[in-house]
């Protein structure tokens, strides 16, 4: 098999031309169409690494590199070199799917032939049957969680209360979180106007106990615009942006909880664990599996069912039927 050149050359061997300017180069065409923040960053990771394992420089971004010069021979390849590295299949798919988007729109540049690009881009999926990641989070974890907040007296115990309280009753995810804006809340109706994956917008609705929390942390937000949640400066000022509650990342909201999990003294737990949490109280308490799924923005009820716990139940039930025989002589 032919070695996949490096992309800093062509396919020749030649220098490679000039990097192209951003309006014209698939790398940042590609992150441009996506629609949040959090998808360009994860998307721009998973280019960044493919670029960095094929040259060899830890300091190599997608950016500039000759996509376009890729055939299938070459891509073949670099298939084979993420699974070598020894990532989950879920992991490698998700690299090959940015590898994919990005020869597409180099195709559409004008950079590539169809065939080329469709012959490329013509990579199976890695497969694989894995459980969803993560664990249940228990009732008691998130009580504890909550009590280091109430006992927080700066802002940011009220910031983060509700966001726990957000995160636990709505099963968003922490981009979704990060990215909500004072305008869509609506106390009346309890309800957040989430803005999801491809732009996908969706309302949840906020339990009572969550609502309360809410609107303590607005006490001290205030009503202006701009974030619902935002950062808190050491001496415990609200960060603006032009005169507004400046938002914050997805990161930051997982690093808040990872925070007040770790002061309450209990095991690490992800944004993730709550949300899959939520689906499996949903599912336990009987909601009908199109309801779930749109409460939580998945595309197909397939992935919703993933989150379902009712077969585990049985299958334990299943065995704890069975009894394990007294110890006798033979």
């Amino acid at each position: 098999m032919e070695e996949v050149p490096a992309l800093a050359r062509t396919g020749a061997g030649e220098p490679a031309p000039l990097a192209p300017a951003p309006a014209t180069d698939p790398y940042h065409v590609y992150l441009d169409s996506l629609g949040g923040a959090e998808s360009r960053r994860t998307m721009a990771g998973c280019l960044d690494r493919i670029a960095r394992v094929l040259t060899g420089d830890e300091s190599a971004t997608g950016a500039g590199q000759p996509w376009h010069l890729l055939r299938y021979e070459h891509t073949v390849r670099i298939r084979a070199i993420l699974t070598e590295q020894g990532w989950s299949p879920a992991h490698v798919n998700k690299h090959l799917v940015a590898l994919r988007r990005v020869l597409r729109e180099a195709w559409r540049l004008g950079r590539m032939s169809a065939e080329d690009y469709q012959r490329a881009a013509d990579l199976p999926t890695m497969a694989h049957t894995r459980l969803p990641a993560g664990s249940h989070v228990p009732p008691e974890v998130v009580g504890a969680a909550l009590e280091v907040c109430e006992r927080d007296e700066t802002p940011a115990g009220p910031r983060d209360a509700a966001l726990l309280a957000v995160l636990y009753s709505t099963g968003c995810r922490r981009a979704e979180v990060a990215g909500l804006t004072l305008a869509d809340y609506d106390p009346g109706a309890r309800s957040l106007r989430v803005r999801g994956k491809r732009d996908r917008e969706r309302l949840v609705y906020l339990n009572g106990q969550a609502v309360a929390r809410l609107e303590r942390w607005l006490a001290i937000r205030g009503r202006a615009r701009g974030a619902l949640f935002c950062p808190i400066s050491r001496a415990g000022r609200l960060r603006t942006r032009d005169g507004a509650p400046a938002p914050m990342t997805g990161q930051a909201v997982a690093d808040i909880l990872a925070r007040r999990l770790a002061a309450a003294g209990a095991s690490p737990r992800t944004p993730h664990d709550f949300r899959r949490t939520f689906i499996g109280e949903l599912l336990d308490a009987g909601v009908d599996l199109a309801t779930a799924q749109a409460l939580v923005g998945h595309a197909s009820p397939a992935t919703t069912a993933r989150y379902d716990r009712r077969p585990e139940h049985r299958r334990r039930e299943a065995v704890d039927r069975l009894t394990l025989p007294p110890p006798r002589p033979l």
